[in-house]
């Protein structure tokens, strides 16, 4: 006995040395990793070095979270992440995990990071022979009547071997006997029947019982076996037994059928008669206990129905062994075997196990980022396991099929925090059965931002109307931009460009706070100075790197009645003095006061206004134009001299004004202009560019004419003076003198007057005149009356009223000289218009028609 024991150790350490040979044998089946090792290894036993074989680095295995992905069965494996080798953890039991199944793998997945790997590693647990058959009892009673004729058969229960291969069930012995002998009945590769054979008739008065041994026998190395002592007890005679229609009988099953199903009706016949031809059916003694549970057999009828749920994935076939006695004494049972296909139903949805998922991820992942790891199982067969995976196609992510029913989502497309920052990945598994079943797994991805985004201003330009002597420090306006990044990416912060106003640096300017964009005022601003300039702003976000926009700021002075009117003529404060002859007629043109303002707009709008005179019925004032005329004749009683107080006052809020004093002298002797100033005013005629051009050469060489004809009669008027001293031309003296006509106004002491003047035809900028008025002016000192000598031609049907008034754009304290520039300012009218100067607000430049002669 004890050698047997140690030839039976000596076998199997040899076939545990072979099967560690085994285990350093492994290949990649697309892509996976197979080791094969023995069951019943204790713990600490050595499977592969699975960082070898996966060709990672040792030493990176915990940096990259090399891990086993949790599930069934992986409890009974390790790695080690010191060394990278795949270890026993826990004693395995091959029977226990994978029942009678032919072959036994532990599927594990190994995930690795940085980056995100799936490797899939397939163990055999290798079966060892460490069980031998076993019979379900330890004898078999049978009870065979005397009668039962040569070569009957009665099936005995088979005995069950859990290992698998040439470890299983292999055969059966019968111990040497007179009577009976042994027959194996093969279903299939593990049901083994032994069958007993009636050889010799049997004499139960000869011998009344038969004892043999039934011994099962396994192929394995050493071999295994198990034996039952086989109890035959022969009875009296009862002659006929029941009889089966068939032995086997094959029928389909629809699983989950509900309970009480008929699944088949056996029907087995007695040709005796009475209680000995009554048949009843039960189980085969060695029906297994979870078959009891799943059907009932019916005693009388023979019908087999369900009892329990039927469940494919449990088992395909169910084999019921059944058994049929008739009702009389020492009756011998006969059997069949219904063999139970069951019909597998759609009845599982596919499950979704997430492996790995990396969340958030960044904006500016490129396309084929890897998201998440996903495995799909179904516990259906056949087409009802065939799964699909899909996932919505509006979203910017798809998914690779990497191994059978393993899927990797990646990104598909660019994305775009500011337009999702988030995104719900419904996926879906439906299977391929008849209804299909479906299962939705839902991933939340995140989306980190990037600073990809400048700021953007609430408006494309700003245009901000200040007022004119703001106090400085004061706030102009804000400017608003937004950045639809996140966190720091979205803060804005502002400030102004460099830039200058007139080469002073735009920071003397305005100021803008750092964090709100509100800009303000460093200095009073003076709309005559400045009336508007442009600030650009600029918003920066806090990313990096950090990016920008501009915006431009209009900053537009409005006006402010801050400047009181300014009288050019007559110069303030002393005003003039005007003499008029007392022969002038009503409407007669006295003076003409002329103002500006520096303000614009309505605050530069002037009236004119006689505030004060010594007899005020005597002259009136045009209120826009200025001009000071008579309203009646002179009579003897007026005083002969006037003086006349004017008001210039502006149309601002509240109005400026000032004022001005003109004196008038009325005299007897003082040479008139004789002018008819009832002319309308001609229609100006617009021309061409071209024109315009002729029209200034020709008054250039007309004006150069002039000067040599002025100088020709101041000669000539030089010459006659001794002759005229003393005399005065009569104000309605006129000469005709062949093709013109002239009319002269002399007065003594003039001599110096062209000799002292450098005549010129200008108008200065401080000065708004009309737009019908041109000013020739001179400069140096000039008396306060003229001598005009007028011509005109006979063709011309226009006359020109031609006078001098004394200009000066400033006048020094504590003198009498004034330094002015005299202007002579010429009108054309209409003959036909019978309108009066006085009246009429315009009238148009067209030049000189007449020659001055001043003597």
């Amino acid at each position: 006995m004890a050698m047997a024991s140690s030839q039976k150790n000596t076998c199997l350490k040899w076939q545990v040395i072979t099967l560690m040979i085994s285990v350093c044998a492994w290949d990649f089946v697309t892509g996976q990793i197979r080791y094969s090792i023995p069951e019943e290894l204790k713990h600490g036993a050595f499977v592969g070095n699975i960082a070898d074989d996966l060709g990672l680095d040792v030493r990176q295995l915990s940096a990259r979270r090399f891990r086993i992905v949790p599930a069934a069965n992986t409890q009974y494996l390790e790695v080690n992440l010191e060394n990278g080798i795949l270890f026993v953890n826990e004693k395995m039991d091959r029977e226990q995990l994978c029942d009678l199944s032919p072959s036994c793998f532990l599927h594990l997945e190994i995930v690795v990071e940085n980056p995100l790997e799936l490797n899939r590693v397939e163990v055999e647990i290798l079966d060892v022979n460490d069980n031998s058959p076993s019979f379900p009892w330890r004898e078999f009673r049978l009870e065979i009547a005397e009668s039962v004729a040569l070569g009957s058969r009665f099936p005995l229960e088979n005995a069950h071997d859990p290992d698998v291969g040439t470890n299983s069930l292999q055969s059966y012995r019968l111990s040497p006997n007179q009577y009976f002998s042994l027959e194996v009945q093969t279903r299939n590769e593990r049901n083994k029947f032994p069958v007993l054979v009636l050889d010799r008739s049997l004499d139960r008065e000869n011998q009344a019982v038969h004892q043999m041994v039934l011994t099962a026998q396994d192929g394995g190395v050493p071999e295994r076996s198990g034996t039952a002592l086989v109890v035959v007890t022969v009875l009296d005679v009862n002659d006929n037994a029941p009889v089966f229609d068939q032995a086997v009988y094959t029928v389909c099953l629809v699983e989950n059928a509900p309970r009480n199903t008929l699944v088949i009706k056996l029907n087995a016949t007695d040709l005796d008669q009475g209680s000995y031809g009554e048949v009843s059916y039960s189980f085969s003694n060695h029906a297994p206990a979870r078959l009891r549970q799943l059907f009932r057999v019916d005693p009388q009828t023979g019908e087999i129905r369900v009892k329990g749920v039927v469940d494919y994935e449990e088992a395909s076939v169910y084999e019921i062994y059944v058994q049929a006695k008739d009702r009389g004494l020492y009756t011998a049972a006969v059997h069949c075997t219904v063999v139970v296909e069951i019909i597998d139903v759609n009845d599982n949805a596919p499950e979704v196990i997430l492996t790995s998922v990396s969340s958030p991820i960044r904006e500016d992942a490129s396309p084929g980022t890897v998201i998440a790891l996903i495995s799909v199982t179904d516990r259906d067969s056949g087409e009802n396991g065939k799964t699909t995976c899909h996932i919505p196609a509006h979203l910017p992510f798809k998914l690779q099929s990497s191994f059978k029913n393993y899927y990797t989502l990646v990104t598909d497309d660019r994305l775009d925090r500011e337009r999702v920052f988030e995104y719900n990945v419904s996926i879906t598994v439906r299977d391929l059965g008849t209804p299909s079943l479906s299962t939705v797994k839902t991933i939340l991805v995140k989306v980190s931002d990037v600073n990809d985004n400048a700021p953007r201003f609430s408006h494309p330009s700003y245009t901000v109307y200040l007022m004119e002597n703001n106090a400085p420090g004061a706030s102009i306006c804000s400017v608003s931009a937004w950045d639809p990044d996140s966190d720091q990416n979205a803060y804005v912060s502002y400030c102004i460009l460099d830039s200058k106003i007139k080469g002073t640096p735009i920071s003397s300017y305005v100021s803008i706070n750092l964090n709100t964009g509100n800009l303000y005022a460093l200095r009073s601003f003076d709309y005559e100075q400045l009336k508007n300039f442009q600030v650009q702003v600029q918003a920066q976000d806090a990313g990096f790197p950090s990016l920008h926009n501009n915006v431009t700021v209009t900053v537009i002075i409005l006006d402010q009645n801050d400047n009181a009117p300014e009288i050019v003529s007559p110069l303030p404060p002393n005003g003039s003095v005007e003499m008029v002859p007392r022969s002038a007629d009503p409407d007669y043109l006295v003076a003409k006061v002329t103002a500006v303002d520096d303000d614009s707009g309505q605050n530069s709008r002037l009236s004119y206004q006689l505030f004060q005179a010594t007899d005020p019925g005597l002259f009136s004032m045009a209120p826009f134009t200025g001009e000071i005329r008579t309203t009646r004749r002179f009579e003897d009683h007026d005083t002969p001299n006037q003086r006349l107080v004017v008001h210039v006052t502006d149309n601002g809020k509240p109005p400026l004004s000032t004022s001005v004093t003109i004196s008038v002298s009325i005299v007897d002797s003082v040479p008139e202009v004789i002018s008819d100033l009832t002319e309308g005013p001609q229609t100006i005629e617009y021309f061409s560019d071209f024109n315009l051009y002729l029209i200034v050469s020709l008054g250039s060489v007309s004006f150069v004419f002039l000067l040599a004809i002025i100088a020709l009669v101041t000669v000539k008027c030089h010459k006659d003076r001794h002759g005229t001293l003393g005399h005065h031309c009569a104000l309605s003296t006129c000469c005709s003198r062949g093709p013109s006509r002239c009319c002269c106004l002399r007065r003594k002491h003039s001599r110096d007057v062209l000799n002292n003047s450098h005549t010129n035809f200008q108008m200065p900028p401080s000065v708004k005149a009309p737009p019908s008025s041109m000013e020739v002016g001179g400069s140096g000192s000039l008396s306060q009356t003229y001598c005009y000598k007028v011509c005109l031609s006979p063709e011309s049907a226009k006359s020109d009223l031609m006078f001098l008034k004394p200009y000066s754009s400033s006048t020094p304290a504590g003198t009498n000289t004034k330094p002015a520039s005299p202007y002579v300012t010429a009108w054309r009218k209409q003959a036909s218009d019978g309108a009066n100067i006085g009246t009429n607000g315009s009238s148009e430049v067209s030049g000189l028609h007449g020659a001055l002669f001043i003597p």
